[in-house]
């Protein structure tokens, strides 16, 4: 569970200082853009009040409180899942990856009344992409893909 737990808050804080340092320290809450290495990288600002990649995105304080609590009762599971179940390292990694990025997620809806800070946006090839999103989603994408795609468990 060691490993799990250090995955787990190590993908925690990258997201939560990543937010701070672009959003306030380079003032993006401001600035609303800075094009970084256009048109690849560019920090947009955007407030998510929706799920993973800004869907359901309509702002609502019950739902706020639902994707709050849901967060941490997913990632209560998983980790519940975890140290009951013989899973392969992989799964403690995809695992941790995923609460880890969740509740990075719920954490900004707590001090973010409710929304998300956003501020990574990618385009290529000539395909302009308007939307953003931030590490903790990006966690959540590797651990959940990862999660259902990873070898069976251990056998006992």
């Amino acid at each position: 569970m060691k490993k799990f737990y250090f995955i787990l808050v190590a993908s925690f804080f990258f997201d939560q200082i990543s937010k701070w340092f672009v959003v306030f320290w380079l003032d993006l809450i401001s600035l609303n853009s800075i094009d970084v290495f256009p048109p690849f990288l560019n920090f947009r600002m955007g407030w998510n009040y929706g799920v993973n990649f800004g869907l359901l995105g309509q702002q609502s304080e019950l739902k706020s409180y639902f994707l709050t609590v849901l967060a941490i009762i997913i990632s209560g599971l998983i980790m519940f899942w975890i140290y009951r179940t013989k899973v392969t390292n992989l799964q403690v990694s995809f695992g941790a990856l995923l609460c880890g990025g969740a509740l990075a997620n719920a954490f900004d809806r707590v001090i973010y009344d409710g929304a998300v800070a956003d501020f990574l946006n990618m385009s290529c090839c000539g395909i302009y992409n308007p939307f953003v999103f931030n590490f903790a989603d990006v966690f959540i994408f590797i651990g959940a893909v990862g999660l259902a795609f990873s070898p069976e468990s251990k056998k006992n």
